[in-house]
């Protein structure tokens, strides 16, 4: 039985081939509509030499993060081929890769250039938001509410040219519509404010949450004064050819332009990933060990009650790792699936609770 080597051979494109280089410039993000970003999703702003540098290194750390994921398939690859022989050959081929394996640890977080980059992309999406909830008549994306049938989801894709994104990352921006009568936007605002039932209302890719904090009173909106600040954390569990769990805290911010309008705000201040989770075994992986399936996730909501129910808009903008050359059949479908997928879900499940008020 022969092994397929052009799986293997494909990978010289990545660990030979020129790395794409491109300088982003940083941009401070703006403030939305009174509601600032937190200083640490600030880009931070280098002289050009140490910009330059920072990138180079970024690149080479790129390429090992890519030949752990590769030789782990490889290892996987080759024992499944291997064990069928017992033997000498069998102890080699798999020692062999084994070795290759622990050298490729070195891996790393992500590229500096893509944090800016993200930051400048949100940038112009908050700034644009902001002129839309500005007023009524501008609230929503043009033809999108109208157009959207009650129990119907829409979703559509708004991801900036590949040519806007930093080397070894991607940016995925997203957004859904969808309209559900009957509902009001107290409903919608007491749904979203209520983190310890996001594991009941989003299963079964929320496993876990809790509210960390709530800066502006009560929860509850019928009582609080706006805007409402707050802060939770949730386990994500996503599955798609790999497993990945991911723990995440954001900063959520909710604001009224009237009684009948309203929008949120909700930035990821960390995101890490866990490793053999739910078992004794399960931790936190380090910066420098994690694969990027996510770096980086915001998330912004309008709303407003019409028609005899209540119209949303939701955009997911969010910053992951790229594709690895030879490795497409196990890292695509997650990075470019799972931003979509996510959304329609996330748009579906508050819709179906809504009814259910």
């Amino acid at each position: 039985m022969k092994v397929p080597f052009h799986r293997i051979c494909l990978y010289s494109q990545l660990v030979d081939g020129p790395s794409r280089k491109r300088a982003i410039r940083s941009t401070t993000s703006a403030g939305h509509a009174g509601i600032h970003p937190p200083q640490d999703l600030r880009p931070s702003h280098k002289n050009p030499d140490q910009h330059a540098a920072t990138e180079f290194a970024d690149d080479e750390l790129m390429r090992r993060r890519d030949l752990q994921l590769f030789f782990t398939a490889a290892v996987k690859l080759w024992m499944t081929r291997f064990v069928r022989f017992p033997g000498i050959k069998t102890f080699a081929a798999v020692s062999f890769f084994a070795g290759l394996l622990a050298f490729s640890q070195f891996i790393q977080a992500q590229p500096a250039a893509a944090s800016s980059a993200f930051d400048e992309y949100v940038h112009g999406v908050e700034t644009r938001l902001a002129r839309q909830h500005a007023a009524q008549s501008t609230f929503f994306s043009p033809g999108h509410v109208s157009t959207v049938a009650a129990g119907a989801v829409q979703i559509e894709r708004l991801s900036p040219s590949p040519d806007f994104f930093p080397s070894g990352a991607m940016i995925h921006h997203w957004r859904g519509t969808a309209f559900v009568p009957g509902a009001k936007i107290a409903d919608f605002e007491r749904l979203m404010l209520d983190f310890p039932a996001y594991p009941r209302h989003f299963a079964p890719q929320i496993v876990q949450a809790k509210l960390l904090s709530a800066a502006s009173g009560p929860v509850d909106p019928s009582h609080a004064q706006f805007p409402i600040r707050i802060q939770g954390q949730m386990r994500v569990r996503q599955k798609h050819i790999i497993t990945v769990v991911l723990d995440s805290a954001y900063d959520v911010a909710f604001q009224r332009l009237d009684p009948r309008h309203g929008y949120s705000l909700s930035r990821s201040t960390h995101i890490s990933e866990i490793d053999s989770a739910g078992t004794a075994a399960e931790r936190a992986l380090p910066s420098s060990q994690e694969h990027g399936f996510l770096w980086r996730l915001n998330t912004y909501w309008s709303y407003e009650e019409r028609d005899g129910g209540l119209a949303m808009q939701v955009e997911s903008v969010s910053l992951t790792r790229s594709i690895p050359t030879g490795l497409g059949w196990a890292v695509r479908p997650f990075v470019e699936s799972v931003p979509r997928e996510s959304l329609e879900f996330t748009l579906r499940s508050v819709a179906t609770a809504l009814r259910h008020e």
